[in-house]
């Protein structure tokens, strides 16, 4: 794996992303399609209503799957980003600072760690804003 930079660090699953967001949305058009020819069919509707309904839930828990999973890595994040600045300096992470900014925070090496979430307060700092400040990026290649 090439080394990791503000430029490169996102992270896109292919299969994921690309094919089964396309699979999900093709579907999902068919059976609005399938929906269509059977409004004079009373017989068809029932099912085609169904297919419907179940492609829309298909969907939802695509995107519900992505949302759950990185809240639960975001809570990770705050705590171990939260341990690293009390190691770093025996004081626990600002409260003021949103998960957001933490998560913008994980990629400073702990040089420049500590430097850069006071300033991220004080000057209320975006996420992209940390990461640009960011002078030795930290890689973290375990998010998905």
């Amino acid at each position: 794996m090439k080394e990791q930079n503000y430029a490169n660090h996102r992270q896109y699953v292919f299969m994921y992303h690309v094919v089964l967001f396309g699979l999900i949305v093709l579907t999902l058009i068919g059976s609005f399609v399938n929906l269509y020819k059977s409004i004079g069919d009373h017989q068809r509707l029932y099912s085609a209503s169904l297919i419907v309904v179940m492609n829309i839930c298909l969907l939802l828990l695509f995107f519900l799957a992505r949302v759950f999973a990185l809240k639960a890595q975001d809570r990770a994040i705050r705590a171990e980003e939260n341990l690293r600045h009390f190691v770093l300096t025996g004081r626990p992470l600002d409260g003021r600072l949103t998960i957001r900014q933490v998560i913008g925070l994980r990629f400073a090496a702990d040089e420049e760690f500590a430097e850069l979430a006071k300033r991220a307060v004080t000057e209320s700092l975006s996420e992209d804003a940390i990461k640009r400040a960011v002078k030795s990026w930290r890689a973290d290649t375990h998010r998905v």
